[in-house]
């Protein structure tokens, strides 16, 4: 029997670039399930995505979901894409273990908590604040190249980690420091700086809300003294005086000390974001 794509409808295309396109998953012209595949937003042409990949259940256990993802990373090939990414939910066992035979490497977390209860209390003896605007253009500065490189050293090309930087920081915060529902704080070691945290606030699904830690940080000398513990939990603060009871956040894979505090915090891993090179 031959799996193969068939096109369930035109090839979309927004004004950024993005391309997207839905197909049926076929076994002798037979649907057996479907795929959408697309690029990033923000990255341009270079990234592409596998945004879902679903065999129906009477024809599942058989390879079509491996076949499927090979003609599907095929078909990116074609528009050009040098990498494939997919975000795999936590829970999704099969489809994990069907990533790693295929070869994808996990790049990257998206992390959340569920809040219950009164806000928590921050810590006593270390000064928190929000953000001047010379601190906030001092912190964008350096921010956007900050991003790109993070991506850069995880194999992302330069160009495209360059537009993802830009399009994320300008998608974020339209208005810079007075953005709504853009929060900015920073802590503080002996009147310097030592670290910073942005938080807002983003539709997780229609209708849904939710806080999230878009960026926290702490200055190298500032580090193991609790300061990126204190920053965490006022993000939490911020999220239930705004009434929201679920907070997110995204963690590269490799960051392990960032890791180990998010779960020491109560975090959880919704979902395991990976990508695979197209030769």
């Amino acid at each position: 029997m031959t799996t193969t794509l068939r096109p369930a409808g035109p090839l979309q295309q927004s004004p950024d670039g993005t391309r997207s396109r839905s197909y049926d998953v076929c076994v002798n012209s037979r649907p057996v399930g479907v795929v959408e595949l697309g690029t990033m937003p923000g990255f341009g042409p270079a990234i592409g995505v596998i945004r879902s990949l679903d065999i129906r259940e009477p024809d599942r256990g058989r390879g079509r979901g491996t076949v499927a993802a090979l003609a599907a990373e095929e078909v990116l090939r074609g528009w050009g894409c040098r990498q494939v990414q997919i975000s795999v939910p936590v829970g999704a066992a099969v489809a994990l273990r069907m990533a790693d035979a295929l070869g994808y490497t996990e790049r990257s977390r998206n992390m959340a908590k569920r809040l219950a209860g009164p806000a928590p209390a921050l810590p006593e003896g270390v000064t928190l604040r929000p953000m001047t605007a010379a601190e906030f253009e001092d912190w964008h500065a350096t921010a956007r190249e900050t991003f790109a490189r993070q991506w850069i050293a995880r194999g992302v090309p330069e160009a495209a980690a360059r537009a993802k930087s830009e399009a994320s920081h300008r998608e974020a915060l339209p208005d810079g420091l007075a953005t709504e529902g853009a929060a900015f704080h920073v802590v503080v070691q002996d009147g310097e700086v030592a670290g910073h945290l942005w938080t807002g606030v983003r539709e997780a699904a229609p209708g849904v809300r939710e806080a999230y830690v878009y960026d926290v940080e702490v200055a190298g000398a500032a580090r193991g003294k609790g300061y990126g513990r204190a920053l965490m939990l006022l993000a939490e603060r911020i999220a239930c005086d705004r009434g929201l009871d679920v907070i997110a956040l995204h963690v590269f894979a490799d960051n392990t000390p960032a890791l180990r505090l998010y779960e020491s915090l109560g975090y959880s891993t919704t979902h395991i974001n990976s990508f695979k090179h197209l030769l």
